[in-house]
Formats: structure tokens, sequence, C-alpha cells
């Protein structure tokens, strides 16, 4: 009896609206993972350290994560393009909730600083493979109003993971911070296993393993440069410091070497050359500068100022959350509808510009509604730049190199990020020891006491102070803030500039696997699952609808 053979291999992948939907599922799930564990830890580590015995090495705990996370950004990128996507996005999120795991049973501190940075392993997939793989599905046309949704889990998980670690904290252990990550990733995973149906790759060309490893040295240097530039203990002026920038500057010229000898290099040399993505990502480089800068430093304000606990003042980040999330769904909508995307960067730098302008103006007696309403006008602006970015780089690239270019521009923001927070944090937390030791001297503490009394100031020790001292200190922290603004501000300008410069490109209207012939969408692709439907019934088997076997389960 003859029967009617499914298709090939070679049979491209039937982009649907309704698969497109389920793979945006998967993604969901794994940025939600990924951002809600980074927000639920800040709570959480004050009783972290003190019950692992790390509190004068805390800052390791923020430094592993992030480091593994840079490093591996480019990573991803490019291994995404040569490889697929499917495989490194199980991989990523397998990694992140085993090393969840491990980081709830730790038992030293080391031990947990270690499994943080295999998080950040994980952490760092989940990001970037997220938004190559919507440039993947999803036309530039169409894409705003899929990334504004992305964009936003990241305002919900900032809201909702102070809250939830301080709770933990509060009525149970801070291993909960950690547990909670294990039923979201086993999720996450089983979702992307049914949904992420997307085809594998063989590698043709050798893998660069000069530039990954030449890479990986500079990101390592440049993050330890900036923790001891920024520390207390090291600064600017310390010899450490500045070997770690040596450092940093002979493996960069290593890698530039290496890329312009590689066949296949992880950040190819010649995106350097497209005038569209160095200005989208200098524009990110100046965002990360001034954005995590700030982001830094205000909830600190924030919870010394009203004097709630660290969960609590979370709430009073809510109204920047707000904006940020009603402008990034706004702006990817009105992208989708327009075809344009050049104001949206010029507006953007300009509210941000303005709402830290406001903040210059912060004291000890403004109402903390005026602050949220600073905050709100900050958020809206940042939701008005962040997703567009990324989709004006991946629309200014090759479809088969949206994964590099995408990892690319996110990198750069996170240099910025690391430098923005080490420099202008050394300026604030300078400012703030020098103006709280004299807050404390003038109450009758001696040098020494006054020193030690700044160093273990926290809301709870404050409110059993006398109500001069308290007024006294909630003017250092304001006056010690307020001036770093206006050090932000000019990146900011500089920001604006960039956008001003940046050219209109038309959006693309074609998915990046339908450019490269993996995928088929519209009606063709309802055409080809309808034949998939036919030739699996006249088989008799349970073939997957997709391109072939080398492609993930059906959906």
């Amino acid at each position: 009896m003859s029967t009617t053979a499914p298709p090939q291999a070679s049979s491209p992948l039937a982009l649907t609206q309704r698969r497109i939907w389920i793979i945006f599922s998967a993604l969901i799930a794994g940025m939600l993972l990924a951002s809600l564990d980074q927000t639920i830890v800040s709570t959480a580590m004050p009783t972290i350290v003190g019950e692992l015995g790390g509190v004068e090495h805390q800052a390791w705990i923020t430094t592993a994560y992030l480091l593994a996370t840079t490093i591996v950004m480019p990573i991803y990128g490019k291994f995404g393009d040569v490889l697929g996507r499917r495989h490194l996005f199980l991989i990523a999120i397998a990694l992140f909730t085993l090393s969840s795991v491990g980081a709830a049973f730790a038992g030293g501190f080391w031990v947990f600083v270690g499994f943080r940075a295999l998080q950040g392993l994980g952490g760092g997939g989940l990001m970037i493979l997220s938004q190559a793989i919507i440039a993947d599905i999803i036309p530039a046309s169409e894409r705003g109003k899929y990334m504004g949704p992305l964009g936003g889990i990241f305002g919900l998980s900032a809201v909702a993971g102070p809250l939830l670690g301080g709770y933990f904290v509060d009525h149970l252990t801070w291993q909960w911070a950690f547990y909670i990550n294990i039923p979201i990733g086993i999720a996450a995973f089983a979702i992307a296993w049914f949904a992420l149906t997307l085809p594998n790759k063989k590698a043709t060309k050798s893998i660069d393993l000069a530039g990954v490893a030449f890479l990986s040295i500079a990101t390592t240097c440049l993050i330890f440069f900036s923790d001891f530039g920024g520390s207390a203990e090291h600064g600017w002026s310390a010899l450490s410091t500045w070997l770690w920038g040596a450092g940093l500057l002979v493996a960069a010229t290593c890698f530039i070497v290496a890329e312009l000898r590689a066949s296949d290099p992880i950040i190819p040399l010649s995106l350097f050359r497209n005038r569209v993505f160095i200005t989208a990502t200098g524009i990110g480089f100046t965002l990360g500068l001034g954005m995590f800068a700030a982001l830094a430093f205000v909830p600190t304000f924030l919870q010394m100022s009203s004097g709630t606990s660290a969960a609590v003042s979370g709430l009073l980040m809510l109204p920047m959350m707000a904006g940020l999330m009603t402008t990034s769904i706004w702006s990817g909508i009105a992208i989708t509808r327009s075809g344009k995307y050049r104001p949206y960067p010029i507006a953007g730098t300009l509210v941000t510009a303005a709402a830290m302008l406001a903040m210059t103006t912060l004291s000890a007696h403004t109402p903390l509604w005026l602050i949220c309403v600073f905050l709100l006008v900050f958020g809206a602006g940042l939701g008005l730049i962040m997703q567009v970015v990324v989709l004006v780089v991946q629309n200014a690239v090759p479809p088969e190199m949206v994964g590099t270019a995408t990892s690319t521009n996110n990198y750069f923001r996170e240099v910025g990020a690391a430098l923005g927070v080490a420099i202008f944090g050394a300026i604030f937390t300078n400012n703030l020891s020098e103006k709280l030791t004299a807050v404390f001297t003038r109450a009758g503490a001696s040098p020494s006491d006054a020193g030690q009394a700044t160093a273990t100031l926290d809301p709870s020790v404050l409110e059993k102070l006398p109500q001069s001292v308290q007024e006294g200190v909630v003017s250092a922290y304001a006056d010690s803030l307020a001036p770093v603004f206006w050090y932000l501000i000019p990146f900011l300008l500089v920001a604006f500039v960039l956008a001003l410069l940046l050219k209109q490109v038309p959006l693309s209207h074609t998915s990046g696997m339908v450019a490269r012939g993996e995928a088929v969408s519209g009606e063709e692709a309802l055409e080809l699952e309808a034949q998939l439907r036919t030739a699996r019934k006249s088989a008799g088997t349970s073939t997957p609808a997709a391109a072939g076997p080398e492609t993930g389960p059906s959906d």
C-alpha cells in the first residue's frame, strides 16, 4: 500500500501566527526567570552575607553575576547565529535553574558566589537569545509590539522581586529567593522544549576560540578595573586598579588582532563600519552609563529618606516601572503602525535628561510624591529608548548576523553600566562618607566612632537615632546624590546628539528565519501546515509539523 511521505528534512518551518505566539510564550518564561532573580537577590543580600559570613566581600555576589553575564553575551549571540538558538536557550534555562539549586544549598560564601557566576552564564543567554529569537520569527516592521511586552517583564520583575525577596527574608528563609527559580525554571524549560520549534544548524567555519578568550579576558579586566576604581579599599589612584586597566588595553588589542585574522570572528569588525549600528550602540553605551548609575543609588536614598525596609521601599520605584512599561509598549505599537523609529530615542533622551535635571533638586525635604513623579518621567524616557535601540540594530544588519549584532549592542550597554556605576558610585560614596562623618561628629561622636556609625548605618539603625541626627543623615544622602545627576546629564545629551544622527532605515517586512530560507510565513505557512497535517494522516504517524528531524518538538 502506498502512502504519502511527510516533507523531508529540508522543509522550512511554518511560522503561523499560532506558532509565533507559542514561541513568544517560551521567551516570556525565560525572561521572567532571569529578570526576577536579580531583583530578589538584591533584597535578600544582607541576610545572605550575614549567614554565610561574607559581609566584607558582599560585592562579589553582584560582580560574579555581572562578569559572567557580560562575558557570555557575545558568545551566545554568535553561537546562536552559527548553531541555531533552540539548544542554546534550553542550555541557558537548565544552567540557570541548576545553579539556583546550588546557590540555595551553598554551605559557604565563596561556594555561593560560584553558583551566582553560573547563574550569570545562564542569565546572559536568556536575555540575548530571547531578543534574537524575536528577530528570527517577527519582521522588524511588526517587532515593536512584541519587544515592548518583553521589556515590560523587567518592569514587572523590578517591582515583584524586592517584594518577594523581602517576604522570603521576613517570613521564610533567604534560600526561598532561589527555591522559587526551580518551579519557574522547570516550567520555562518545558514550555521551551515543546514550543521553541526552531531549526538547529551545523557550523561551516572554525569557531573563533582566540576571539572568545581575548574578549573574556578584556571583559574581566574591565569589570575589575571599574570595581576596584569605585571601591573605597582601592580607588582610582591605586596601582592595582590601573593594572587591571592595563590588562584591559592589552586584551582589547589582542582581541582586535584576533578578529582581523579569524575566518568567522565572534564580533565581526565590519559591524563597526555600519553607521546605524555604531550610532544605536553608542546610544546604548551612553544610556548604560547614565541610567544604571542613577538606578543604583536612587533606591538607597528612598530607603533612607522614607525609613522603610528594602522590600517596601521597592514599591517607591513602582512609578518608574509604570512609566517604562507604558512608553515601551506604546512606542512599540506606534513604530509598528508608522514604520518610523527615529523620533522615539530623540524624545526619550530629552525626557530622561529632564528627569535627571529635576533630580538635581533632591533634598531632605523633597516630598516622596514629587520624587515618584521624577521617577515616573525617568522611566517614561527609558521606555522610549531601550527596546527601540535593539530593534534599530537588528534591522540594520543582515539576517545571518542578527544574534551577533543584538549581543554586541547589549554588551556595550553593560560595559557602560559597569563604568557608570563604578565612576559615579565612587563620587556618591566619597561625598556621602564625608557628610555622614560630619553629621555624627557634630552630634558628639569621636572621629573613630563617627566612622564606625557611618559604616554600619541602615534604616533600622536610623530610626533609633535622635531626630536631629536623622535629618542630618537624610540631608547627607540627598546632598551627596543630587550632584551626581549633574555629572550624568552630559552623557544623556551625548545620547541625544547620537539620536539626532540616527539614520531612518525602512523596517524590514521579512523575519530573520524567512530571509535565511529557514521558514515560511503568511499564507505560505498555512498551506505548508495543511500539507503536513495531510501527510501525517496519510502516513498514520505523528511527525512534528516542523522543519525536519533537527527541529524541536511540534506545537
